[in-house]
């Protein structure tokens, strides 16, 4: 006689199953005592309004159509309780679940998440129908081309706001994104993100240039300049002579100091330089950057000359271009050098972009491409942190001078008499 077993991994199976129905279920009937409970608040608070016959003009009026609603624990059919109100100009709108709502705040916020990320846009169905069930509404293709036309939108009145906040440091610079419609195979976004008087790092301007160009950068600098921005103390910024020839030529930021982007500079240099000395030269050139002060950071310096000067000139010259503007952090806090040193907010931003370009071969246009890079960056803007020891911007905007990350004691008038 055959006797049918269930293996312990179909129990699971049907368990997990069943673990999602409960869920749905569970997500349907609190949605609904919830729709109820606030129509029962609606009408209760109006019990007194009557009209010339006595009657109430605020009364249940059975419910709605049924209409299938995505959540995050998946699709439910939700029949919503209406509501009848007699008032004149009065009606009532449920804030729970408003006419015509189809999808979740989470849901909604879940899709431009999803396509930005590198989810492709023929894709989207069969994924989130996966994992939410059958009947998910929002997900065709078609709603995805009207979210690119709401971020393209979205920019365009981004790009024109006023800025009324006060930025210490910023950063800049560009990164190449594909296109496959036009002349042109690419264009290079010009990037600047900004750090506020409370340390909060902030996306200060995204623009479509020509290469790195300076002409290009003046455009970005002098249209933040033209809506209220105030110089920041300090541009961080690679080697790019764009970006540097526009801010000295830009009004406004004469008085900014110039900070270069050490991994920048250390991968120029190596690459004047044979791979197997490449591990000891990395070494000293790391010994300046993460130095204690800059008496010690100029004797690594020293030691790398006398290492590679008299066989190697090339990657001597390298670093001795622009040492001024590299040793630039030693005169702020301490607390801010790893953040001076390089580049690297928005160069980890720009990974994200690269990611969602390669899985769709490149954005279909310029624009395109700058309002998905917008929409991108401004994501990743949710995840930035707040600089460290924010509270010593505070003492940079009033005047106070570093020296080695340390706060230098200004004379008093005595002292100052004195000597």
């Amino acid at each position: 006689m055959l006797k049918v077993v269930t293996s312990k991994s179909d129990d699971r199976k049907e368990f997990e199953f069943t673990l999602d129905d409960i869920a749905r279920q569970g997500a349907r009937r609190l949605l609904v005592e919830a729709l109820n409970a606030e129509v029962e608040e609606y009408i209760s608070q109006r019990t007194e309004e009557l009209d010339k016959e006595g009657h109430r003009l605020v009364v249940r009026n059975g419910l709605g159509q049924s209409r299938k609603v995505s959540l995050g624990s998946g699709v439910v059919d939700v029949q919503a309780p209406r509501v009848d109100d007699r008032r004149d100009g009065k009606k009532f709108i449920s804030k729970i679940l408003p006419p015509y709502l189809r999808k979740s705040p989470k849901i909604e916020s879940l899709i431009p998440v999803l396509y930005l990320k590198g989810l492709s846009t023929s894709d989207f169905k069969s994924t989130l129908t996966e994992f939410l069930g059958e009947g998910t509404m929002g997900l065709s293709p078609a709603s995805i081309v009207k979210l690119k036309k709401i971020w393209g939108t979205e920019f365009e009145e981004w790009s024109k706001r006023l800025i009324t906040k006060r930025y210490v440091y910023m950063w800049a610079d560009g990164v190449n994104v594909q296109i496959r419609l036009g002349e042109d195979k690419k264009v290079c976004l010009l990037v600047i993100i900004g750090v506020t008087e409370g340390g909060e790092k902030e996306l200060l301007a995204v623009h479509p240039g020509y290469r790195e160009s300076r002409d290009s950068w003046h455009v970005v600098l002098s249209s933040l300049t033209t809506r209220g921005l105030q110089a920041p103390l300090v541009a961080i910024g690679d080697g790019a002579l764009g970006f540097w020839a526009a801010l000295r030529d830009c009004q406004g930021f004469e008085k900014i100091e110039e900070q270069r982007c050490w991994v920048h500079k250390i991968a120029n240099v190596l690459d004047k330089l044979p791979k197997r000395l490449q591990p000891d030269a990395k070494r000293l050139l790391h010994e300046m950057m993460q130095a204690e002060n800059k008496t010690s950071c100029v004797k690594a310096k020293e030691e790398f000359k006398k290492v590679f000067v008299e066989k190697y000139p090339k990657a001597v010259e390298c670093l001795d271009k622009d040492w001024s503007e590299l040793v630039t952090f030693f005169n702020y806090p301490a607390a801010h050098w790893q953040h001076l040193r390089t580049t690297n907010p928005i160069e980890s931003s720009f990974a994200t972009v690269k990611l969602r370009t390669r899985v769709t071969r490149g954005a279909g246009s310029k624009d395109a491409a700058t309002s998905m890079t917008f929409k991108l960056l401004q994501e990743c803007e949710k995840h930035w942190k707040k600089i460290r020891s924010a509270g010593e911007i505070k003492n940079l905007l009033e005047g106070l001078e570093y020296r080695d990350g340390v706060v230098v004691r200004k004379p008093s008038n005595q002292e100052a008499v004195a000597s």
